[in-house]
């Protein structure tokens, strides 16, 4: 290997150990080429940016860019050096975590019982599952009919592959804190919680993260992963196991905007470590609303994609448009269809939960289980089942069980007509 060469190298390695940001580029500019022009050094750094949006490239490629470029000139006298080893190395705020020390691709294939081929072939590392056949896909795929006619494409991994991110959720991405404003999908919170921060208050206003997950790129997760301590290669893969690329045959039946989003590498929506990467990947959107919230005494929480924020009506006047530009900066975009601004004097709701005075749940959904429930004991529970529900006495007891958290003495009321109901065998299969 010529001087160039090893130089090239040497200066992509280092440049890819670190967080890719201005700062650590060039310090690994500075200790790899020595001293140079300030006016090179810097349109090398320049350069080395815009070569890395959105995706740093891969080692080889950078080393090979290096080479070719005019702007990289390696220093006189230096070669035979031998590149450092790949290091575990977390950012300073995620020293201390009780997370797996993985350095190299081997020590990531051990960790997760695979071969380094097998590891390769389900991180999709050459990208060519958007038009693989359906057997080899790691994915199942299913269309979802939402509330306002729109379809959600559902992406499932399938076994081996749903083991793996299970892995990776509960040894790696469970030990990562994630903003307190985030209240769904993280242990001991929920929509309860989420709920509940907004009751009592004059104003209730939600808006709506469209494509979340989605639009939710790799460049983002390999990021957090690289922040964790994971050297580029073992993020690299670690972010491959848990997105994918939908077929093009199916993100062609999803609407336009939508389908540069599944085209390209993204979370998908079915896999168990994709709400944890959401929640930790919308960290700095998290920090932001809630210290908008903040400086204007109002109340600010996420779960999911549904922004909540409350307190008073003068405040949170033209909240939309501050709110819109945080979003936008922070690389998301609202669904302007789901915003919704509610006064006492109406009904508010968050994510489907009453919360005027405290939480509750509407009259006409109370009603019509309580309805259910009343005709299930005087005419039989098979004739109530209208939509095939496999178990159906397991369905209304989640119902039920549902409203007691909600609102506990109205749900004392549906269990005392639950308990009457006589389930006939066919109902409980």
């Amino acid at each position: 290997m010529d001087r160039r060469a090893w130089a090239a190298t040497n200066l992509a390695a280092a440049l890819l150990a670190a967080p890719w940001a201005p700062q650590s580029i060039a310090a690994a500019v500075e200790t790899g080429l020595g001293p140079s022009k300030s006016r090179r050094r810097a349109g090398l750094i320049n350069w080395l940016l815009a070569l890395g949006t959105p995706y740093p490239p891969a080692p080889d490629r950078l080393a090979a860019l290096l080479y070719r470029s005019r702007r990289f000139g390696p220093a006189r006298g230096r070669r035979g050096a031998v590149l450092d080893p790949p290091l575990f190395a977390p950012a300073p705020a995620f020293v201390g975590l009780d997370l797996p020390q993985l350095a190299t691709l081997g020590a990531l294939a051990d960790w997760l019982e695979l071969s380094v081929e097998t590891l390769d072939w389900l991180s999709d590392e050459r990208r060519s599952l958007a038009t693989a056949t359906d057997t080899l896909q790691h994915y199942r795929y299913a269309f979802l009919a939402k509330r306002d006619g729109t379809k959600r494409l559902i992406e499932a991994p399938k076994p081996q592959l749903k083991r793996i991110q299970r892995r990776i959720l509960d040894e790696i991405l469970a030990k990562v804190p994630v903003h307190e404003s985030a209240q769904g999908f993280v242990a001991g919170r929920s929509c309860l919680g989420h709920a509940q921060r907004h009751a009592g208050e004059a104003m209730v206003l939600t808006l709506d993260l469209a494509q979340f997950f989605p639009s939710l790129g790799v460049a983002r997760i390999h990021g957090l992963f690289r922040l964790l301590g994971y050297p580029w290669a073992v993020a690299r893969r670690l972010t491959g196991l848990c997105s994918t690329t939908t077929p093009l045959t199916l993100a062609r039946r999803l609407p336009a905007a939508e389908q540069r989003h599944y085209a390209a590498p993204h979370l998908p929506q079915g896999a168990p470590s994709s709400p944890a990467l959401a929640n930790l990947a919308a960290w700095p959107l998290d920090r932001r609303l809630a210290g908008l919230a903040r400086a204007a005494g109002a109340n600010y929480s996420r779960y999911a994609d549904d922004l909540a924020f409350s307190g008073d009506a003068r405040p949170l006047a033209g909240f939309e448009r501050k709110v819109a530009i945080i979003v936008a900066e922070e690389g998301f975009a609202l669904n302007p269809l789901k915003t919704r601004r509610m006064r006492r004097s109406e009904r508010q709701q968050v994510t489907g939960i009453v919360v005027n005075a405290h939480n509750n749940l509407s009259r006409a959904e109370f009603d019509r289980l309580k309805a259910i429930l009343h005709n299930c004991r005087i005419q039989g529970a098979a004739g109530q089942n209208r939509d095939n529900i496999a178990d159906f006495r397991r369905h209304l007891d989640g119902r039920v069980s549902w409203v007691e958290q909600v609102n506990p003495p109205r749900g004392a009321k549906l269990r005392r007509l639950f308990e009457l109901i006589g389930f006939e065998a066919t109902d409980r299969a």
